[in-house]
């Protein structure tokens, strides 16, 4: 906990931004930090709750009132060690997770919840100035090679693990760089890819080896792989998006989110021209999909200089406040307002596409949408009805489709033999994270389905625990019981 009246004494205060105006003038981040005795105040507001529920709202199981104490305290080395005890990644987490663990703060019944997870960033950004985030080679190494295919927040939360177990740890990645979706479908204003580089060159110093350029399935064969290694941990994450089946989809100006995105942050980058992007310079866009990727496309559309920008969402408008169906500690699903929507976009609700409307050139430039309601009966899953006389049809010249993703892709699951699930994800359980194939482990969304960064750094770190018993007979790395707790 913090100070004893902490909560009563410190309103909540958060980092704040720079314009609108002057943050879309680049890629950079744009939050201004709080100074160090604000940031104290804030870990004073922990609260001596009795049962921390932010312990059950958080994946990973972070020691939140522990670490929130030590910067009361202002003992910096200290909270940063508890809080890496748990979290291999707090840069990555403090910059993007959406932060279950404040839905689940006590103080958050009646009050404003603890600002967890800035008081997190500025932890480990602390710890990295100041210069205590070092590499900690294993002393001593076993004989036991692990393979890791994909580098995102599962892999590398994985790979660290197992080789802190002295086991010889190679990961394996399909594009250019290292970091999966945290490089590619992250914008640069969100977290600067600076950031992902630091730690790998931590993790390469502690004697990690990253290969790229690396698709296994297809430039690397499977069975290569089962051959040269004792163990391989699948977390390639679920990257088959979804489409949207309507007439006009394979018009020309009809894009996926993540080639948008992806583009874009090569271009940041230096590693394509602006003009080899998908640029939403001068156009009027339109993004089909309410959630982070969709916010992401609107803050990087207004970056390229779009001529407009409108979000259509096809749930209904969320509640400002907890629903009643919802209640705490739980997550609840809440209108969010991100700094992206605060940059400039009409957004629309309850909103359905129905057909994109072409020119004789195949080129887009309209779409036709219908209004929606969705009629809720106890025990049954939700109807969705259309509003009779609500067709409406808009002029737009891109449309980019952040639908989300249905799954893991079929390559992997062929080569290695292994079974997926009716959602297309590689079947395996928490119990051990082992597949149907001996040696062959799961993590993260490609086992889980599309999920939160969190919740991949957690399942990396058990992966990582019952890979080490399999290769071992036992481990001594950290397991978390999760069994129990809300799934966000």
């Amino acid at each position: 906990m913090g100070k004893t009246t902490g909560f009563l004494e410190f309103k909540r205060q958060d980092e704040t931004y720079q314009t609108p105006k002057d943050r879309i003038k680049n890629y950079e981040e744009f939050t201004i930090p709080l100074k160090e005795s604000k940031l104290k105040d804030q870990g004073a507001r922990c609260m001596d709750c009795g049962i921390p529920f932010c312990h059950s709202g958080c994946p990973l199981g972070n020691l939140i009132p522990d670490f929130n104490d030590k910067v009361y305290q202002g003992k910096w080395k200290e909270a940063a060690e508890i809080l890496h005890s748990t979290n291999n990644f707090p840069e990555f987490t403090g910059r993007l997770c959406p932060a279950p663990c404040e839905e689940a703060c006590v103080l958050g019944i009646n009050e404003d919840p603890v600002s967890i997870e800035n008081i997190e960033k500025n932890i480990v950004e602390t710890a990295f100035t100041e210069g205590w985030i070092i590499a900690k080679p294993p002393k001593v190494r076993t004989d036991k090679t692990v393979a890791v295919i994909g580098s995102g927040p599962a892999g590398l939360a994985a790979a660290q693990q197992l080789n802190r177990a002295g086991h010889t740890v190679t990961v394996f990645e399909r594009d250019k760089k290292v970091g999966g979706l945290l490089r590619y479908g992250i914008p640069d204003f969100k977290m600067e890819k600076n950031v992902i580089d630091r730690r790998v060159n931590v993790l390469i110093k502690e004697g990690i080896v990253f290969k790229t350029n690396v698709h296994v399935g297809k430039n690397v064969d499977a069975n290569q792989l089962k051959s040269e290694f004792d163990a391989v941990v699948l977390c390639g994450g679920a990257t088959v998006r979804r489409n949207i089946p309507i007439p006009g989809a394979d018009l020309k100006g009809v894009h996926q989110a993540m080639d948008f995105l992806k583009l874009n942050n090569q271009y940041v980058d230096g590693l394509v021209d602006f003009n080899d992007i998908l640029s939403a310079k001068d156009k009027n866009v339109i993004v089909i999909g309410g959630g982070d990727t969709g916010s992401d496309c609107i803050g990087t559309s207004n970056r390229h200089g779009a001529n407009s920008v409108t979000n259509f969402e096809i749930l209904s408008k969320p509640s400002e406040g907890r629903p009643a169906n919802q209640p705490w500690p739980y997550w609840p699903m809440k209108l969010k307002t991100t700094s992206s929507h605060q940059e400039g976009v009409e957004r629309f609700f309850s909103v359905s596409t129905k057909e994109f409307i072409g020119d004789a050139k195949g080129q887009l430039k309209a779409l036709k949408t219908v209004e929606v309601e969705w009629i809720f009966k106890k025990g049954e899953r939700p109807d969705l009805k259309e509003v009779p006389g609500s067709e409406k049809t808009w002029d737009c010249d891109l449309v980019l489709l952040a639908l989300g993703f249905t799954g893991a892709e079929k390559t992997l699951a062929d080569q290695f033999g292994l079974d997926m699930d009716f959602r297309t994800n590689i079947k395996a359980t928490t119990k051990d994270y082992i597949t149907n194939v001996p040696g062959i482990f799961a993590a993260g969304d490609i086992r889980r389905g599309q999920s939160l960064i969190v919740w991949a750094i957690s399942e990396g770190r058990q992966a990582a625990h019952h890979v080490d018993s399999y290769l071992m007979g036992s481990s001594s790395l950290p397991l978390k019981d999760d069994s129990d707790l809300p799934r966000v």
